[in-house]
């Protein structure tokens, strides 16, 4: 499993023009899964991530997690986070977990995002041709990805 962390103070994703999720201070997350993953990866990564120290305190220095700041969380499927570039110019995602994998993981690791103490986890639509809009805080951006994490 794969996360794209950026740290913002505005996120949002639209579906057909409607807003389907909007955060204020906090990450958006990019997610994607892959072959394999299990909820055991979920449940490394969402911990790992409502932990991480990166917002930054009264003297500017980069050590707070979401619960210090009561920051919020966007999570956005996906699947290109697997794509295989290294041969041709067309990518192949055979790496990335199937549709009926992926969005029950999907779904799974939004909900452990609020079990680890995060106030508010916002979505897309899984599947859907979302269009996101985001201001970046820093820019932070942060790449985990769970075959790296030691737990």
């Amino acid at each position: 499993m794969k996360a794209i962390l950026q740290r913002v103070t505005f996120a949002e994703v639209k579906v057909d023009g409607n807003t389907v999720g909007k955060i204020d201070n906090g990450f958006l997350i990019l997610l994607g899964v892959a072959e394999g993953d299990t909820e055991k990866e979920a449940d490394a990564l969402s911990s790992k991530i409502a932990s991480l120290r990166v917002f930054t305190d009264e003297n500017d220095k980069m050590n707070l997690s979401l619960a210090d700041i009561d920051g919020e969380v966007l999570v956005i499927s996906n699947f290109t986070l697997y794509a295989d570039c290294s041969h041709g110019r067309r990518p192949n995602f055979m790496k990335a977990a199937k549709p009926d994998i992926a969005e029950p993981l999907y779904e799974y690791f939004c909900k452990k995002m609020l079990d680890n103490g995060v106030r508010k986890a916002e979505k897309g639509i899984f599947g859907a041709d979302m269009k996101v809009s985001l201001l970046n805080d820093g820019p932070v951006t942060i790449d985990i990805d769970t075959r790296d994490l030691k737990y």
